[in-house]
């Protein structure tokens, strides 16, 4: 494909060229030397909705969650593990291919964005599980699964967000790679992940709903657990989603020039 084709130096369309080229090269090369290939990318997520189901089912009686609660969990562990998994990258997001870094024109955003994008192609080449089991489990569903591509975009906005702020924050602060690991596994307990917003006893449902996953997480829910809708925490996601994206441009931006005098 000539130049032309994708755009003059610049464009946003040779922007978007770049990126899709970018994260392909990722996904290519993460599954080119493993035998399962795709099968890695719901692996994890079914590994522990299937540890949390046997605990939660089988060896303790569960005051939480929703039935079927398989389907419950892997609602909200598909689009953690793209979370989780993006949160990590971005703390090596630049260090990883300094040189290409420092010796290209394309805008350094694309560094943050194609681990965003290719973790969620990831995000999306898992959703199959989550149809098998619903059907597998008779899991009901209503209109609320039209909030799905919602929860998609208002995720999308926060890594993003996060990536240009966690990004260059770590080739600054070293020590921040490490801190981030911490922080992410606090949330994944501080998140309604084994259960809902609605289970949590008195102020933690308002405070949760200062975590922007909360809101995120109950949009993805609520086609098939109506009963999960919690406006406080979708309304204050969504508008810490949106926070979290202007800052990250904001910080990006001033921290550019520094960051590539780092690497």
């Amino acid at each position: 494909m000539t130049t032309a084709a994708v755009g003059s130096p610049g464009s946003a369309r040779r922007y978007l060229h770049s990126l899709w080229l970018l994260s392909a090269r990722d996904l290519r090369v993460r599954y080119a030397t493993s035998a399962l290939g795709y099968l890695w990318s719901i692996l994890d997520p079914l590994v522990m909705s299937a540890i949390y189901w046997f605990v939660f089912t089988q060896i303790f009686q569960r005051t939480v969650g929703h039935d079927p609660y398989i389907v419950f969990l892997i609602t909200a562990l598909l689009p953690w593990v793209w979370f989780n998994s993006a949160v990590s990258d971005f703390t090596r997001a630049f260090n990883k291919d300094a040189r290409l870094v420092r010796s290209t024109a394309i805008p350094r955003s694309i560094w943050v964005n194609r681990i965003v994008l290719s973790k969620g192609v990831e995000f999306l080449c898992s959703l199959p599980v989550l149809v098998a089991f619903a059907i597998i489990a008779g899991a009901p569903v209503g209109w609320g699964l039209l909030w799905f591509p919602v929860a998609i975009i208002l995720q999308t906005a926060l890594l993003v967000g996060l990536g240009l702020l966690v990004a260059p924050l770590c080739v600054l602060y070293t020590d921040l790679e490490r801190t981030t690991k911490l922080i992410l596994r606090v949330l994944f307990y501080a998140s309604p992940i084994i259960y809902s917003v609605g289970d949590l006893p008195g102020i933690f449902p308002e405070l949760a709903a200062f975590n922007p996953l909360s809101g995120i997480f109950t949009l993805y829910r609520v086609g098939f657990f109506p009963e999960v809708w919690d406006t406080l925490s979708i309304v204050v996601g969504a508008l810490m989603c949106l926070a979290f994206l202007g800052l990250g441009i904001l910080v990006f931006r001033r921290l550019e020039r520094p960051v590539l005098k780092e690497l």
